[in-house]
């Protein structure tokens, strides 16, 4: 992997502004860690879905440099017919190697070009159906913010173009720069749960309490053997209520969110702590080295001193 990086960000016809602009404000901050170039099919403008025409710098010719390429969504009736040739043609210029992105109906576009054949991947929930329905070879999960499956990352409707990219920031360069970057933009480093909150739904009773107050006391607690019992007393609810509750405002269940949350800790501490994997999985709420290595493994492919090798140079494994 080069010192900067080349980031490649693909403007389509009936493109969404706030989208596009996305990977240049959250790479943009990275301390000049990559280089953010955006181009169309043929270097000429495109129009927005908003009242406007963007104009960009460059044409197709650029996406053959790309170490990124980020494809921009674009308004959901553009994508259900399929995509043009000169679409195509510009997406068969990215060079094997390069990693592809795309921020909500973007993956429509990556997937009729077949780029995402043996992927998964995720996009905006409202049109999730369509996109089965046009591509059932590719495994989609609607309940996420974003899938990474290496090369390949996809991410849901607007903000979450964010989290993807800072993922992206923190897969590279570790959690230091991603909070870095993420307090530039003034924006969170980690959003919790999936877009399974986001989707409509009765609006609670004005008297529901909120579950904001408990996770907030779980957080400073993450070493201690938080039960289900324990949240909910805090919260003064049944742990009936209390799971359903939690539910509906995170998108997942207590015990679900308390392991993200463990696994989301450890990993800093593997990148600034001399803590052996032991001590880390007893800081973090983890019974044992073992159970911290088994949920780290589901969670990010990789045992904790590939990780700390990775995001720690010098670092010493234990």
């Amino acid at each position: 992997m080069s010192s900067v990086e080349r980031v490649v960000v693909l403007a389509l016809d009936g493109v969404y502004p706030f989208e596009l602009g996305i990977p240049a404000r959250i790479f943009g901050a990275a301390d000049g860690r990559y280089e953010v170039l955006t181009c169309t099919v043929d270097g000429k403008p495109v129009r927005s879905n908003a009242d406007f025409s963007i104009t960009v710098e460059h044409g197709p010719e650029v996406l053959r440099t790309a170490d990124i390429v980020v494809v921009a969504p674009i308004s959901p009736e553009r994508v259900m017919t399929g995509i043009p040739a000169e679409v195509t043609a510009a997406l068969a210029l990215i060079r094997p190697g390069a990693r592809l992105v795309s921020i909500c109906t973007g993956a429509f576009v990556l997937a009729a070009a077949g780029l995402l054949d043996g992927h998964r991947a995720t996009t905006h929930w409202q049109v999730a159906a369509a996109f089965r329905s046009m591509f059932p070879h590719v495994p989609l999960d609607p309940d996420v913010l974003f899938v990474d499956d290496g090369r390949v990352l996809t991410s849901a409707g607007a903000a979450s173009g964010v989290d993807v990219c800072l993922h992206i920031v923190r897969r590279d360069h570790g959690s230091e720069l991603a909070n870095k970057v993420a307090r530039r933009c003034v924006v969170p480093p980690w959003r919790d749960g999936g877009q399974a909150q986001y989707i409509e739904q009765p609006v609670p009773e004005p008297s529901a309490s909120s579950t904001a107050a408990t996770r907030a006391w779980a957080l400073r607690r993450l070493g201690d053997p938080l039960a289900l019992a324990d949240l909910a007393g805090h919260a003064r609810m049944s742990a009936r209520t209390f799971s359903r509750r939690f539910q509906d405002e995170v998108g997942m269940s207590p015990g679900r969110w308390l392991i993200q949350q463990r696994v989301a800790r450890a990993r800093h501490l593997l990148e600034a702590s001399d803590l052996s994997v032991d001590q880390i999985a007893g800081e973090v709420g983890f019974a044992t080295g073992t159970s911290l290595r088994q949920h780290l493994h589901a969670a990010i492919g990789v045992t904790p001193q590939a990780y700390r090798r990775t995001f720690r140079a010098g670092a010493v494994s234990h």
